[in-house]
């Protein structure tokens, strides 16, 4: 199973000691549902996307209420959040580099920003939008949003407040994505069709959080 992210590239030199020292490398996630380790972590099934639970991030769901859908999964903590959402993708293909363009073109409409820059994850984006306030008024809510390409999947990460404008101390927070799981499901689907998420029974619905 490979995901595109740049410590992937290893070097021969480096794969010739490590065949020397017997040592294989260790894949981390996210994964694919179908072929998750055994690690005897019980994640919490949402459809699309299996959900390992942590100390101090609560599980939130971002509900339609016109149509009662599921539109994402937000793990949140005292300094931040992560929006998390799947998609299919081609079999064979770079769907995060197809669609990088199309958000940063969103986010130019709607009067905000969008940079390129290089992270754990591969290229993600830096983005600031104009948001109204629930109170009134208006703020400029920061995010930064990876995407790792899986087998038929792309998995969308949003990280919001202190993980978004300090990437470079947002290791606990990225290590959340790589604990996230996805079912892509054996149904034929639109590229770039949302992968369904399912309301559990007994749910609280709350909103999103704010910036």
């Amino acid at each position: 199973m490979k995901f595109r992210r740049k410590k992937d590239a290893v070097s021969s030199a480096d794969e010739t000691d490590a065949e020397a020292t017997g040592e294989t490398e260790t894949l981390t996630g996210p994964y694919d549902a179908d072929e998750l380790p055994d690690d005897g972590v019980e994640r919490v099934d949402l459809g699309s996307l299996l959900i390992e639970p942590e100390p101090g991030r609560e599980l939130r769901l971002q509900v339609d209420e016109a149509s009662g859908n599921v539109q994402s999964v937000i793990l949140a903590g005292p300094d931040g959040a992560i929006e998390l959402r799947a998609f299919a993708a081609p079999r064979n293909g770079d769907l995060w580099s197809e669609i990088r363009p199309q958000i940063a073109a969103d986010m130019a409409q709607r009067g905000g920003t969008a940079t390129e820059r290089e992270g754990r994850f591969g290229t993600e984006l830096v983005c600031q939008v104009q948001v109204q306030r629930p109170e009134g008024g208006a703020a400029v809510q920061p995010s930064r949003i990876v995407g790792i390409n899986g087998p038929r999947w792309l998995l969308r990460a949003t990280f919001l407040g202190k993980p978004a404008v300090e990437p470079d101390g947002a290791e606990a927070w990225e290590n959340t994505v790589t604990k996230v799981a996805v079912r892509r499901g054996d149904q034929a689907m639109p590229v770039g069709e949302p992968l369904p998420v399912i309301l559990p029974e007994q749910a609280r619905r709350v909103p999103p959080p704010q910036a």
